[in-house]
């Protein structure tokens, strides 16, 4: 279970850039950090790489379930979180990757959770369960179709969408392969053992040789 530190870091810096980003303020400490302004943006790599400040009300790639069904989408992050939870602790024993994988895609998805959940409340624009999801890299990369819309260019998205990302890539491209060569052996035997006709053919035979021979 230690793979959850990797978790907690993902979290950490996912929440730390986007108070950054969205701003806060501890009037304790005499500290008011204003943040960026909405749809500003700073260059960082000239055009190709971007820091650009917007607020999702919904999923990935901007799809919006609508404000009446936002808290079933808050609730089902909630429980797919603890649903991880669990089965990182099921597979403890199975292969590093796949547990660094789910790690990545837990760090992400409570990243956002917590947007959803409490910025609304923190911020104070919306109730609980109805907080907009802070996104602010923003890449000029490829046109691309998902889900029936094409998108001129990659989505503005955070450090959450890109651990998530990367963890379902990582379970994609190495945690289906299956080791077969443990199963060759056994169906080479099987091939070695003559059929139970052909035994029986071979013991008439012989009876009949044997016959012929007396």
């Amino acid at each position: 279970m230690r793979v959850l530190y990797l978790s907690l870091f993902i979290v950490i810096a996912d929440q730390i850039t986007k108070i950054f980003v969205k701003g806060f303020s501890l009037p304790a400490l005499n500290i008011n950090h204003e943040g960026m302004k909405y749809a500003e943006s700073i260059n960082v790599f000239g055009d190709f790489f971007k820091l650009t400040f917007v607020e999702n009300p919904g999923m990935a790639f901007g799809l919006d379930p609508g404000s009446d069904w936002k808290w079933l989408l808050s609730l089902f992050s909630i429980i797919a979180s603890i649903g991880i939870v669990f089965y990182i602790y099921k597979v403890r024993n199975e292969r590093l990757l796949m547990k660094l994988s789910l790690a990545l895609i837990l760090g992400g998805a409570v990243g956002n959770l917590i947007d959803r959940v409490f910025y609304g409340v923190i911020y104070g624009y919306a109730p609980l369960m109805y907080g907009k999801v802070v996104d602010f890299l923003n890449v000029e990369f490829f046109d691309f179709s998902l889900f029936g819309h094409t998108y001129e260019r990659w989505p503005i998205f955070n450090v959450a969408d890109a651990s998530v990302t990367v963890g379902v890539l990582l379970l994609l491209l190495f945690t289906n392969k299956k080791p077969v060569k443990e199963s060759e052996p056994e169906i080479e035997d099987a091939e070695e053992l003559p059929e139970i006709g052909n035994t029986e053919n071979i013991a008439v035979e012989n009876g009949i040789s044997n016959t012929g021979q007396k």
